[in-house]
């Protein structure tokens, strides 16, 4: 079957989505004071709401994937279309006019960071078992990475994995791991080698989440939530099968991950927050709250458009370069530093704009609701990479400067 031109794409996707889902009443016009009155990046509702949500987008999944659209990049063998990332881009483009289930839970880490590792290390039958299931909404993904003594310096991982026969067994403690209460599978980094030097006695696995001494307990963030999680294994049985690349080589098959991590989380936007956190909504929030004659908030607000606006052609760069086939480069650490740096400077001046109504409801619209975004801002310069390590990487790396002592 012939490649579709990006128009024939594009009418086929209308016609998809025009079956399944309902365009949005907006035309995208901001009105201060219509629409939802919620600033959160991080879910905080009930575990029974969180689960209805996880459900819906779980059978968004299906039913794109069922239809075609839900891997229209991925190879044939393994239920994708093996087209561009120029359709994929047209197909996103499309959706977004529509009311559909937010799939975060299931696109960001496990089709956005996990898949394509999958891809370049899995052997061909894990790859045959899982990717499908994957693509199809049936199995989420998490990664087990950090732990309490491996966050930012995650080559210091202490989670063992010990040979036995044709299995390994798996024992050590995860931590910050989102989305671990909904996940089917997860991708572990182990130690497997302690006599060479830590970046090179590191080898990871996949495991299923229901697996005998896999013990997931949630954290609760101070905005309410507890989307991340910690993770216990004990004596954890994995297939060598499941092994992803050669042993002690994990290293190697763990910076494919986080290459996709940074590129994914930086060149999301702003994900739940995209609309309240636009330039069209933080102007009319300057003008609703009064501040737009004060100089220095003003100030302030032009600091973060012209920020929003380089991140956003830092992103397009990005874009172009996945289309021609690039590997992430350097622009995923840049793009997701001023990702975090972006939303938390936001959260800042809405603080500055509503004053005390951020801290106590007082009824007013678009004042309270800002301090979810606000509470959440600490972690978005901790996932994926805290801002110093993304530093020392573009330091050390790109810029040819000295590394820093240890």
């Amino acid at each position: 079957m012939s490649t579709p031109s990006l128009a024939d794409f594009a009418d086929e996707a209308r016609a998809f989505l025009d079956a399944h889902a309902t365009p949005r009443a907006s035309d995208g016009a901001v009105v201060w004071g219509e629409g939802p009155d919620r600033v959160t990046y991080f879910s905080d509702e009930p575990f029974e709401v969180e689960q209805a949500n996880v459900q819906a987008a779980r059978d968004w999944q299906r039913t794109r994937f069922e239809n075609g659209f839900g891997w229209i990049t991925g190879p044939k063998q393994y239920g994708g279309r093996e087209l561009s990332i120029a359709h994929d881009l047209v197909y996103d483009g499309l959706e977004a006019g529509y009311d559909v289930p937010d799939t975060g839970v299931i696109s960001l880490i496990g089709l956005g960071m996990i898949a394509p590792t999958m891809l370049a290390h899995a052997r061909p039958e894990i790859n045959e078992q899982y990717l499908p299931a994957m693509f199809r909404g049936d199995a989420i993904a998490c990664q087990l990475f950090s732990e309490p003594n491996a966050g930012s310096d995650l080559a210091n991982v202490q989670t063992k994995a010990v040979r036995d026969g044709d299995d390994w067994v798996l024992n050590g403690q995860k931590v910050w791991t989102s989305g671990a209460q909904h996940a089917q599978l997860g991708m572990a980094v182990c130690r497997t080698n302690t006599s060479v030097p830590k970046h090179k006695g590191i080898t990871t696995f996949l495991i299923d989440m229901s697996w005998e001494g896999v013990d997931v307990r949630p954290l609760r963030q101070m905005s309410g939530g507890a989307e991340f999680n910690e993770v216990y294994l004990d004596d954890v049985r994995v297939p060598d099968t499941h092994r992803m690349g050669e042993v002690d080589d994990g290293w190697r098959v763990t910076m494919t991950t986080l290459l996709n991590e940074r590129a994914s989380v930086g060149g999301e936007g702003a994900g739940p927050a995209t609309r309240p956190t636009s330039r069209a909504n933080l102007l009319a929030m300057l003008k609703a709250t009064g501040r737009d004659t004060d100089g220095g908030v003003r100030r302030d607000f032009a600091r973060v458009i012209a920020d929003q606006a380089a991140t956003e052609y830092l992103t397009s760069q990005m874009m172009r370069r996945a289309r021609a086939g690039d590997l992430p480069g350097p622009e995923a650490s840049v793009g997701k530093l001023m990702f975090g740096q972006n939303l938390t400077r936001i959260a800042h001046l809405a603080a500055e704009m509503t004053g005390p109504r951020m801290l106590a409801d007082t009824g007013d619209w678009g004042t309270f609701s800002w301090n979810e975004l606000l509470l959440g801002t600490p972690a978005f310069r901790i996932l994926g990479g805290t801002e110093e390590i993304m530093k020392n990487i573009l330091g050390e790396r790109v810029l040819g400067l000295p590394k820093e002592p240890a």
